[in-house]
């Protein structure tokens, strides 16, 4: 696990060093580049498999016409070696699986990236053909982004490593602020900047002679099969513990994220299964009762006899983690559980350096409250526009506001406010914080004039590849939420206190098994993840397997009110809103107050704009 850098150009050894060094959390164990020509290659490593020095990058084959340099794990990576041994042609030096891309690079080309089974951001450069080629793993685990700048190709694991080049143009894609707003996070390939963007998952990019040329190798895809239920529970458990059982190699210590939901008792489950050692598992709690689930985990850490760690944290440790995060994510991403994500990677780190974590979970298996409101909007819709806009919709907006963690009230404002306009959309209405209507409100005259014709939603038309709706959603989860805010909050946390974390529920042969299943073994009545429960039955407690699903997240609706609100007041200033020049000041002083007296709970909307001016002052004007 690491961090990676380069540009094909210009550039001196000094700026390859100021790149990685902003690289230097994702691998603090050791650094090198690679300056040749026109070619510069950096890397930073966080030592996991083969903690030698054999393992140092960048990584050059034989005869030195090939460079490597790569940030992820391989989980087949033995059994490609010993294809690559019965070849008889190549020479290892080390146990790491970067020289194992790296002959298999050299033996099949491009075609290599197709017998990678893992979480990967890789760049390549040939010197015989003068090419470099940049590859990114199936589900998007692993960030890697990229521009052209005055002629000079730049990449990085992460913006701040591009940032340090000088040849890049530090300039704001309005569109991208926009889509922000809409999502909470941007959407690949867009980036919050000009001219720069996210490679997306499952392709290779081939830079060569000033041209890009992207080509996909792997694709989401939803074959059915014929499987009954207990057959498809039998191969769940078959992929499952064989997922779990190669994510659990490696020279560092290793623990489990356990928040004692489903997802993660199951990788605690095939953990204990596959390990003859004492697990271990982390857990973080709160004060504020509906935001805590440290009982549940204590029950499933006793139950497979973990060795338990648990962390209760403060609104005063929360708080003063906001400037970490700031520093950490250099786009702006408007999930609160970036916080709790911190401070567990910063707790588990003392103990661990690798953590599996139940990523991908909800999306697969169709866990999150969204799938259920789905069939219950199908009811809803029957009802009289006129009386589902005029009675029941004014009914349900003067209902008392909660703080309490996804509150009655807070579901179903969110569902009614959600559910008109086009139903395309209303998923993504329903995950984000501000509509096309209160985008009118937020921005300025000058902000919104130039994209007025503009579909913010343009991504999710652009993936509704498939006739079944469903299909549709899944996809849509998978390739947006999941990747662009789910994935990316678990890198750059963990990553910034040098933790990898893995992600088996992600496997993709488990994903496309998965998504080859009927809705009803997934979803079934008002039953979510019904197939993973089936086969849990009877190894975790049932209370564990039936609760109502939590999210890792923080009471930030009541500390807004409370310990946030002087600083979010300050921070949402007159004053910082026209140095910004985007915003609306009179619509976000409305907010404000309308957040602190109760009369609302803006929350969502009041978070996203905190984070969006902390980011912009961190990273656009210092």
């Amino acid at each position: 696990m690491c961090g990676i850098a380069g540009f094909i150009g210009s550039g001196e050894e000094k700026t390859l060093m100021s790149m990685i060094e902003a690289l230097k959390q994702r691998g603090p164990d050791d650094n090198g580049i690679l300056l040749k020509d026109n070619v510069g290659f950096g890397h930073t490593r966080l030592s996991v498999i083969d903690l030698s020095s054999a393992g140092h990058q960048p990584m050059l084959n034989g005869d030195k016409t090939v460079a490597l340099i790569y940030n992820g794990e391989i989980y087949n990576f033995k059994e490609l070696k010993q294809k690559l041994k019965k070849l008889n042609k190549y020479l290892f030096r080390s146990n790491t699986d970067s020289e194992v891309i790296l002959y298999l690079y050299e033996e099949y080309g491009e075609e290599c990236f197709k017998m990678l089974n893992g979480m990967f951001a890789i760049a390549i450069y040939d010197f015989k053909s003068k090419k470099l080629i940049l590859a990114r793993d199936r589900m998007g685990e692993k960030p890697l982004y990229f521009g052209v700048f005055d002629g000079t190709f730049i990449f990085g694991s992460e913006i701040k490593s591009i940032l340090k080049h000088p040849s890049f143009k530090k300039k704001l894609n309005i569109n991208s602020v926009k889509k922000y707003f809409a999502y909470e996070y941007i959407p690949t390939p867009h980036t919050i900047f000009n001219d720069l963007y996210k490679l997306e998952p499952a392709t290779y990019l081939i830079y060569k002679d000033d041209n890009i040329k992207k080509k996909k190798f792997w694709e989401i895809n939803f074959n059915k099969n014929n499987d009954t239920l207990s057959i498809a529970v039998n191969k769940l458990d078959e992929l499952l513990d064989k997922s779990v059982r190669e994510r659990l190699v490696s020279d560092a210590p290793l623990g489990i994220f356990l928040s004692g939901g489903i997802d993660s008792s199951v990788i605690a489950y095939y953990t204990k299964k596959n390990s003859d050692k004492k697990i271990k598992t982390f857990s973080i709690g709160f004060r504020e009762k509906s935001f805590d689930e440290t009982k549940y985990a204590k029950r499933v850490a006793s139950l497979f006899g973990a060795e338990h760690y648990e962390h209760n944290v403060s609104s005063k440790e929360a708080i003063d983690m906001i400037p970490r995060m700031v520093d950490v994510m250099d786009e702006p991403l408007a999930d609160d559980s970036i916080i709790p994500t911190l401070i567990l990677s910063k707790f588990a780190k003392r103990n661990i350096t690798v953590a599996l974590g139940g990523d991908g979970a909800d999306e697969l298996f169709l866990g999150y409250p969204t799938f259920k409101a789905d069939k219950l909007a199908r009811v809803y819709s029957l009802i009289p526009r006129f009386i589902r806009t005029n009675i029941i919709k004014k009914i349900i907006n003067k209902i008392p506001v909660s703080d309490n963690y996804f509150s009655a009230e807070f579901k179903l404002k969110k569902f009614v406010n959600g559910f008109e306009g086009d139903k395309r959309y209303m998923h993504q209405r329903w995950l984000g914080g501000f509509s096309a209507e209160d985008m009118e409100l937020l921005f300025i005259n000058d902000t919104k004039e130039p994209l007025k014709d503009i579909n913010i939603f343009e991504d999710i038309d652009n993936h509704q590849k498939y006739k079944n709706k469903w299909n549709n959603l899944i996809y849509q989860y998978l390739r947006f939420y999941l990747m662009d805010d789910i994935l990316v909050k678990t890198d750059r946390n963990s990553m910034s206190y040098s933790l990898e974390v893995r992600a088996p529920f992600l496997d993709y042969k488990l994903v496309d098994y998965v998504n080859s299943l009927p809705l009803k073994f997934k979803l079934k009545g008002n039953k979510s993840k019904y197939i993973l429960k089936k086969l849990m039955k009877g190894k975790i407690p049932d209370k564990i397997l039936n609760r109502k699903k939590q999210g890792f997240a923080l009471p930030v609706a009541e500390w807004l009110r409370d310990d946030l609100k002087e600083f979010c007041d300050e921070t949402l200033s007159r004053k910082n809103m026209d140095k910004i020049g985007l915003f609306n000041y009179g619509y976000i002083e409305k907010l404000k107050q309308e957040h602190f007296s109760k009369k609302n709970n803006h929350k969502q909307k009041l978070w996203a704009i905190l984070v969006f001016t902390l980011w912009y002052h961190r990273w656009v004007t210092s």
